[in-house]
């Protein structure tokens, strides 16, 4: 497969407030956010032309920015308009949106509060990350762990929080499996490299308790999906000897959607009842207009 490189692709990216050509979204090789990781993202899909869950993303975004210490130099509304130009300048339907602010390049030090914050919104088409996604995928077990939250901003989408999934991630393909599951610091099951993890116990729903991870929009939605289809939704902590007694396993999240998981390090599970009733459901609410999201799961 040919990898287009990000920084030679046609297109429009929304960068300090105005919409440049893709390849003169730059920023300098001294910058704050590329040495000392204070850079926070989002990561959005559009469908059929509008970004799910717009809303609550940007919200996030804001909120991850204030857990790094900084403030965004735009409203809540000027970014969700922003989202929507790109989406439009670039004429997606359906895409991947990816914001992303970050501490300039004033101050090369720990310390750099002068600097200016800058922020970007690009987008690009990105398919189902896996083809067939009902015959599941391959989990190996990670060796790096999430941190405990007194040690870093666990509850934000800052970018350095992402390193050692990149390295758990890495290590994983290279033994054959499409990713990992994550430990805490407790030895408690996590998470995925990017992705939350659900499991079906007895019929009903667990999931680890978001207490030193990030909370997924994506993640938050199943729950809510699954309520409606009367399944039980538990938040608990989930050791890894349980997960030998698990029927169904799946990832969620923007990027994973709803991936229904085949093995774990040599656990097998059948993508069954439960994952398929998510996932249809889950295909079919990103494909509503916001408003029809809204009253979908007001009822």
């Amino acid at each position: 497969m040919t990898l287009i490189p990000f920084d030679d692709r046609d297109g429009q990216i929304w960068y300090d407030g105005a919409l440049r050509p893709w390849r003169d979204a730059k920023l300098h090789v001294l910058s704050h956010g590329l040495h000392y990781a204070s850079a926070i993202f989002e990561g959005e899909r559009a469908y059929a032309g509008h970004i799910f869950k717009l809303r609550a993303h940007t919200e996030r975004l804001f909120r991850s920015a204030r857990l790094l210490g900084f403030e965004i130099p735009y409203t809540v509304e000027e970014i969700d308009d922003a989202c929507r130009q790109v989406i439009a300048a670039n004429g997606m339907v359906d895409a991947y949106v990816r914001p992303v602010a970050w501490r300039g390049s004033e101050m090369m030090a720990v310390a750099a509060q002068p600097s200016k914050i800058h922020v970007a919104i690009a987008t690009w088409a990105w398919p189902a990350m896996f083809a067939d996604r009902m015959a599941g995928i391959r989990l190996d077990m990670a060796e790096w762990k999430r941190p405990h939250p007194e040690t870093a901003p666990t509850a934000s989408k800052a970018a350095g929080l992402y390193m050692i999934g990149t390295l758990s991630k890495h290590a994983a393909e290279a033994k054959g499996f499409q990713d990992a599951l994550m430990l805490d610091w407790r030895g408690r099951v996590a998470e995925a490299t990017g992705a939350n993890v659900f499991f079906v116990f007895d019929g009903e729903l667990h999931t680890p308790v978001p207490d030193c991870f990030l909370d997924g929009i994506t993640r938050r939605t199943v729950m809510d999906i699954a309520r409606r289809q009367q399944i039980k939704v538990v938040e608990r902590a989930i050791m890894p000897e349980e997960l030998p007694r698990a029927s169904e396993v799946m990832l969620v999240g923007t990027g994973a959607e709803v991936t229904p998981v085949r093995e774990i390090a040599g656990l097998h599970y059948t993508p069954a009842r439960i994952t398929a009733a998510l996932l249809t459901e889950y295909e079919q609410v990103v494909r509503m207009e916001p408003a029809a999201v809204e009253r979908h799961f007001a009822v």
